[in-house]
C-alpha cells in the first residue's frame, strides 16, 4: 500500500496552524518531512506522531499556572561590534531551544541593528518564561565592555 503524503499547506488547513508554523517545526524538527523538489511533503504517518506528541504536550502546557498572565518585552542591547552581536543571539537562542516546558508557547524575535548598534530582543510568553529569559539578558549585559 502506498503512503499518502500531504503538503505543508494541507497540513497547516488539517490542523488549522498557519503554514509558516508548520514550517518552522519541520525545521525544528518537531514534524518529520520528506523534501520532494523544492516543497516538503509529510506522510500521514509522521502527521499522526506529531498530532498525538502536540496534542498531549499542549494540554500540560496549558495547565501551568504561570500561562495564566502572558508577558511581552522588547530589549536593545548594545554591542560594539558584528561578533558581540553574534555572540549574544546565539546564547539567547541556544537558550530558548532548550526551553523546558514550563516556557508554555514562548517565542523570541532576535534582529541585529548594524547602523545603531545594538540587538534588539523581542519576548512573548509566560511569566516563568519571562523571568529566565530577562535574568540570562541580565547577566550576558553585565559582562559587555
Amino acid at each position: 500500500m502506498q503512503e499518502k503524503y500531504y503538503t505543508v499547506e494541507q497540513v497547516s488547513k488539517m490542523l488549522d496552524i498557519h503554514p509558516k508554523t508548520i514550517q518552522r517545526y519541520i525545521r525544528e524538527g518537531k514534524l518529520r518531512a520528506n523534501k520532494i523538489g523544492k516543497s516538503w511533503r509529510i506522510t500521514g504517518h509522521d502527521l499522526s506522531i506529531f498530532a498525538e506528541n502536540n496534542d498531549s504536550r499542549n494540554h500540560d502546557v496549558m495547565e501551568q499556572p504561570q500561562d495564566k498572565a502572558t508577558v511581552s518585552s522588547v530589549i536593545d542591547i548594545q554591542i560594539h561590534d558584528f561578533d558581540e552581536s553574534a555572540r549574544i543571539i546565539n546564547m539567547l537562542t541556544a537558550a530558548l531551544n532548550c526551553k523546558p516546558p514550563e516556557y508554555g508557547r514562548s517565542t523570541m524575535h532576535v534582529q541585529h541593528l548594524e547602523h545603531e548598534n545594538k540587538v534588539r530582543v523581542a519576548l512573548w510568553g509566560n511569566i516563568y518564561f519571562m523571568k529566565e529569559m530577562l535574568d540570562l539578558i541580565s547577566d550576558v549585559t553585565e559582562h559587555l565592555s
